[in-house]
């Protein structure tokens, strides 16, 4: 075994609810542009013989 170091937010930050928030409108916008797109790519996998 190896030690693994992980980075996460200080969510005691002053700003972090405010950049938080921000990500997640950046997130759902482009979801919202792309939803087409991950609907036509599981229609295309849904159809693979065999595909789980």
């Amino acid at each position: 075994m190896r030690p693994v170091q992980l980075w996460v937010p200080d969510t005691r930050r002053p700003d972090f609810t405010r950049e938080a928030s921000r990500q997640a409108r950046l997130i759902r916008a482009c979801d919202e542009k792309q939803g087409d797109d991950l609907a036509f790519s599981e229609l295309a996998a849904a159809q693979i013989e065999g595909w789980e």
